[in-house]
């Protein structure tokens, strides 16, 4: 009995880091999908810019608006750029976070098939115990009758 509560302490000590571990994935997991997602917006909202210029170039552009659409691009470019590096940080510390999730789960698994072991070897000692009691008794018995038949 000494034996279990150690491992249940660890049990619960490893059952708590588990869903800490949780808890942090889950979080990343939606800072991740938040990253890309902003990341396919601008995209998205650079490939639209262009299909209108291309749009209005059919009239003629201005060279300032030319000079405008080439900053502006340039500047969405730099956002594209810098929101890549944020997707990659946030799918970099996903990847972290879904190994110390996995790493959690299985010391706890590791603990449980521990503790179930000291179960069953606990229920093997039970029963052998049991079955000894049964056999001395079993054993008096005999020997009760042996000494009332010899009489």
């Amino acid at each position: 009995m000494s034996n279990t509560l150690p491992l249940a302490m660890l049990i619960e000590l490893a059952q708590n880091k588990t869903d800490d571990a949780t808890r942090r994935l889950g979080q990343l997991q939606r800072a991740q999908i938040s990253a890309a997602e902003k990341l396919e917006l601008l995209i998205q909202y650079r490939q639209e810019y262009c299909d209108q210029l291309q749009l209005q170039m059919q009239d003629g552009v201005s060279s300032s608006r030319w000079r405008n659409f080439q900053h502006f691009v340039g500047t969405l470019d730099d956002a594209i750029e810098q929101q890549r590096a944020v997707a990659a940080q946030a799918d970099t510390r996903l990847a972290l976070g879904r190994s110390d999730w996995q790493s959690n789960k299985r010391r706890l698994s590791s603990f449980d098939t521990l503790a179930e072991r000291v179960k069953q070897q606990q229920a093997q000692l039970a029963n052998k115990r049991e079955q000894r009691a049964s056999d001395e008794y079993a054993a008096r018995q005999f020997r009760v009758r042996m000494i009332a038949a010899a009489e």
